[in-house]
């Protein structure tokens, strides 16, 4: 069985992500050769990376890096769930990130994003980043809109989350590139937990 992490990617008060990432799990959920979780950053209390030693070294220090840790070493993959904040990823999202190395290494990843245009730019930056520590980026994504995804009446508020019916098709074929490649890629996480 595959296990997913629908991550929630950023940890603004009245955010549209936690709507959006429940919508992924759903559609997760219909899945009889996946399980998914959903993963919220703001609940792991995450602080401008404070680890004296590099990821790459495996060397963590403090409990919430290593809560951090064995939560996400826990998955075969992940669905990242982004707003786009100035043509990128939130800084909560990066941070997450860069806390880990080893836990990330070899697994696949699909993304869910959104935005005045879509999330695009976000996504960009997070395949660029995610690469650097051995995640897969699948090729489908899903972009939503503001304008045409979301009912928002007050800019300031969540809203609702309404998405188009296209973005169902868009997300199950994401979803199939995720889970084929998680299990593409488990004898390399299973070759990384014999050698160590």
């Amino acid at each position: 069985m595959t296990r997913l992490a629908v991550i929630i990617g950023s940890t603004r008060p009245g955010r549209r992500s936690d709507q959006v990432a429940h919508w992924v799990k759903d559609a997760v959920d219909k899945r009889a050769e996946v399980t998914a979780e959903l993963v919220d950053i703001a609940e792991f209390g995450l602080p401008l990376l404070d680890e004296p030693v590099p990821a790459m070294f495996g060397d963590y220090r403090n409990a919430h890096t290593r809560a951090w840790a064995e939560k996400i070493a826990s998955f075969d993959g992940f669905v990242f769930v982004t707003p786009e904040y100035n043509h990128s990823s939130p800084a909560a999202l990066k941070n997450a990130i860069d806390y880990l190395f080893a836990e990330w290494n070899d697994k696949a990843a699909g993304f869910v994003s959104f935005g005045a245009n879509g999330g695009v730019r976000a996504v960009e930056h997070l395949r660029l980043t995610l690469a650097e520590v051995k995640v897969a980026g699948v090729r489908s994504q899903v972009a939503l809109s503001l304008f045409t995804d979301f009912e928002i009446s007050d800019p300031t508020a969540p809203g609702t989350f309404a998405p188009g019916e296209h973005q169902a098709e868009g997300l199950e074929a994401m979803l199939d590139e995720v889970v084929s490649w998680s299990a593409a890629l488990k004898p390399l996480r299973t070759a990384a937990v014999q050698a160590a």
